[in-house]
């Protein structure tokens, strides 16, 4: 693991990885040395788990079920299938990076068989399990609310998306259904390990790619020319965090919107844009323009959107990945009648 990128996801192997033996040979199998602290100290650290194993699914989920460690591992593809297919639908499924998994397997033609598949994968030698503590990539610098429940949100999620499977009726009714209640306001020195956390993580719904670091953000709390909003979102099936993140400049005749996160959790949520149109009415509100930086980084395609069908245009001379967009206001995107907005500290 050479990358600074850090690791979102471990996916596991069984047999001769997350314990000694096969299962089918010998269903008295043993969990290897310290991998149960390990996989529970992970996951306190908000770094999802997951399985890839060639094996009898049923056998392999009651084994893991008499260790006591079934709740850890997150939309586990135990069968007969490639691995590379594997980590595809786990991928897919935690709707994550390739370049943020981390696949362990001590038959090395499966570890190859998967980067030949997904070059982006980090892949480890079952024999070095014992390491992962105590590596960069899966140390963040900072354990979070949001990270330390990490879990539990995409289980929350997975319960969404088979209530919306099951739902009969128009997708607006859906949305209704949830319960949602969006609050905005000014981050707190409080919130800046959370904010932090995601312009580091957050790749597919970023704005510019731009990550800050604590004292970055703490300055920009402190300082008269700007304005940090955080937002977070809860609906019945629970507590989804802060999920959301704008920095505002504060010009003379100009609001700079410098920096727009939301969370890739949310995005079939509905609530892309309720934090941009926000933006676009304190601006408008206060008689200036609005001005937006985007950089192309190959994966926030979707934010471009975003901007684009919220009227925002491009502005003078701009280079194929840096781009200034403004929006003259004159069309500002309704907040979604199916949840409820709450501001309750946002006047600096």
């Amino acid at each position: 693991m050479t990358d600074n990128k850090d690791i979102k996801c471990v996916v596991w192997d069984l047999d001769g990885t997350l314990w000694n033996g096969v299962l089918l040979e010998d269903d008295t199998v043993k969990l290897r040395s310290g991998i149960k602290n390990i996989i529970q100290t992970l996951d306190r650290r908000g770094i999802l788990q997951s399985i890839a194993s060639k094996n009898d699914h049923d056998a392999a989920m009651e084994k893991i079920r008499d260790f006591e460690l079934d709740e850890y591992f997150l939309c586990p593809e135990i069968n007969w299938n490639a691995k590379s297919l594997s980590i595809a639908k786990i991928q897919a499924n935690l709707n994550i990076n390739m370049d943020s998994i981390l696949f362990i397997d001590d038959e090395a033609y499966e570890r190859d068989e998967v980067q030949s598949v997904h070059p982006d994968v980090t892949c480890m030698e079952a024999c070095d399990y014992d390491t992962l503590l105590a590596h960069p990539r899966l140390n963040p610098r900072f354990i979070t609310m949001d990270s330390a429940r990490r879990r539990r949100m995409y289980l929350d999620q997975q319960e969404r998306k088979i209530a919306e499977e099951e739902f009969a009726g128009p997708r607006v009714e859906f949305l209704a259904s949830l319960q949602m209640r969006l609050s905005i306001g000014m981050a707190t020195e409080n919130d800046l390990r959370r904010a932090e956390e995601l312009t580091i993580r957050t790749n597919q719904l970023n704005a510019t790619g731009k990550a800050y670091d604590y004292d970055e953000l703490k300055a920009l709390i402190n300082s008269r020319r700007h304005e940090l909003y955080i937002c977070e979102l809860q609906d019945r099936y629970g507590y989804q965090g802060k999920i959301g993140l704008a920095l505002v400049e504060i010009g003379r005749d100009c609001h700079h919107l410098k920096l727009l996160i939301m969370s890739c959790r949310v995005m079939s949520l509905g609530v892309g844009t309720v934090l941009l149109s926000y933006v676009m009415n304190g601006a408008k509100q206060s008689g200036k323009k609005l001005r937006a930086d985007f950089k192309h980084t190959g994966r926030n395609r979707a934010m471009y959107i975003t901007f684009k069908m919220s009227n925002f245009k491009e502005a003078g001379d701009n280079s194929m990945d840096n781009i200034v967009l403004e929006n003259d206001l004159s069309f500002i995107p309704p907040y979604p009648p199916y949840l409820e907005l709450s501001v309750p500290n946002s006047i600096k």
